[in-house]
């Protein structure tokens, strides 16, 4: 999986918005003129948010190489298909049962779900939970969300329903097109969070290096037909290590002594 890291970047300065009637304050408190002095001194300018770093151009690396033109392994960029054995009744897709299509899934992998050596067999197992539809009992299906994902108009089907005994989870957009139900995306994993953006789907999912998850975004293009994967990241959720600088003497210069407390860090 291609993972990039995201450096989240501060403004190189902060606007100071002047408050009304801070000038008739200044001249009422003469208990606390050393403060008032200061807010008075606030012309509403921009204040400089510290020394940014020199903006390097990217260098590009083997010239020599012959650009590729296909891809080295296919990691199915565009995954759509058919849900057969499910009707849509009047296109649409809210009557759509959300059980009865995880159902024809299992059926169409019955080496994923079906015997004892299945990797998902309790998923298999527990569908019989499913009766009274999404989330009753020990359903492995979770409830449906519906939003316009595809821009028509209509709304578009976004189910989960856990991998078990594992502790994965099976995503999955639906869409419909000339009366039958069409899967746009699908995607498994370990998932921290599901978000829906706009015609976006955004997955969360734990990384093994601590404070940081992996953030995978698939956005409808309506060239392909099908979400797509469009950002794949590695971003920062735990606090960040703070580096230690050595304090100032009165002079001025720096001190190695380790019982000193630091003056600053940088995070």
């Amino acid at each position: 999986m291609p993972v990039s890291r995201v450096r989240s970047l501060s403004g190189r300065f902060r606007s100071r918005r002047r408050k009304p009637g801070r000038v008739a304050r200044c001249a009422a408190g003469v208990a606390l003129l050393l403060v008032g002095a200061v807010g008075c001194g606030d012309a509403g300018g921009l204040e400089g948010a510290g020394a940014t770093p020199t903006a390097v151009g990217p260098a590009r690396l083997w010239p020599e190489l012959t650009p590729a033109s296909s891809p080295a392994f296919e990691i199915g960029e565009v995954n759509t298909e058919v849900v057969k054995g499910v009707k849509v009744p009047g296109d649409d897709i809210r009557r759509v049962d959300p059980v009865g299509v995880v159902r024809a899934e299992i059926a169409a992998s019955p080496g994923d779900y079906a015997g004892d050596k299945a990797p998902y067999r309790d998923t298999n197992r527990r569908m019989a939970d499913c009766g009274k539809g999404p989330e009753h009992g020990r359903c492995p299906v979770l409830r449906p969300y519906y939003r316009d994902l595809t821009g028509d108009g209509r709304d578009d089907l976004a189910l989960g329903f856990r991998l078990l005994p594992g502790k994965t989870t099976a995503v999955r957009v639906y869409t419909v097109e000339k009366h039958r139900l069409v899967q746009v995306m699908a995607w498994e994993d370990a998932l921290s969070g599901v978000e829906l953006a706009g015609r976006s789907l955004v997955i969360r999912s734990p990384s093994e290096v601590a404070g940081y998850e992996y953030r995978l975004q698939w956005t409808w293009d309506r060239d392909q037909r099908a979400m797509l994967l469009t950002q794949d990241e590695m971003l920062r959720t735990g606090p960040r290590k703070h580096a230690h600088k050595p304090s100032l003497h009165p002079s001025g210069s720096p001190s190695s002594s380790p019982g000193v407390s630091p003056s600053a860090s940088t995070g």
